[in-house]
């Protein structure tokens, strides 16, 4: 099977001071948590946000394993909706000692280059700040992480740094190319 180097780079925030707000796009893009843990939505927000660039990691996940990751105390799904479709997504991934990753967080290719990303990005790392006020019994958040990587959306990086997060390790690396579930052809 075929590789392609993959470069990693993973960013940080330290205080909710380092969160920088990004505009509100323009017309009824609401984001809401979605509070009851859905296998089936959270793979759909999986597949329509990363089938274009790749993301393959949860591909092979059962129905169980999904719904495992969903119900850990603290784990978070914000989606973005823009009219009522789904337009996007984060998802919140708490770790020990008041970490949270952002662990995915994406855009419908049809969504993309409206604003809306930066507006969902600092929607869910604010949520990611004030996690604890939502867990009680998670401690309070002392950092935000995320990784973005060379297979992401062209304007990716930018917008982490634009809402303030700082590079404290890159990587390389050989991926495998495997079969993702999308985009259609078209889309």
């Amino acid at each position: 099977m075929s590789t392609v180097p993959v470069t990693t780079w993973s960013l940080e925030q330290t205080s909710p001071a380092d969160l920088l707000p990004a505009a509100a796009p323009e017309g009824d893009v609401r984001i809401v948590r979605a509070e009851v843990p859905s296998p089936e939505f959270s793979r759909f927000l999986y597949t329509a946000v990363g089938g274009d660039i790749r993301w393959t990691d949860r591909l092979g996940w059962s129905h169980a394993r999904w719904r495992e990751q969903l119900e850990r105390p603290g784990v978070e799904t914000w989606v973005a909706l823009d009219r009522g479709t789904p337009a996007g997504y984060v998802e919140l991934d708490p770790q020990d000692e008041g970490v949270v990753e952002i662990a995915y967080f994406g855009l419908i290719a049809a969504f993309r280059g409206r604003r809306i990303g930066g507006h969902l990005l600092a929607y869910g790392t604010a949520r990611a700040w004030d996690l604890a006020e939502r867990w009680p019994s998670r401690p309070p958040t002392k950092r935000v992480w995320l990784h973005t990587c060379s297979k992401d959306g062209e304007f990716a990086m930018d917008n982490y740094l634009r809402r303030g997060f700082r590079l404290f390790d890159t990587k390389v690396e050989e991926e495998r190319l495997a079969p993702t579930p999308g985009p259609w052809p078209g889309a």
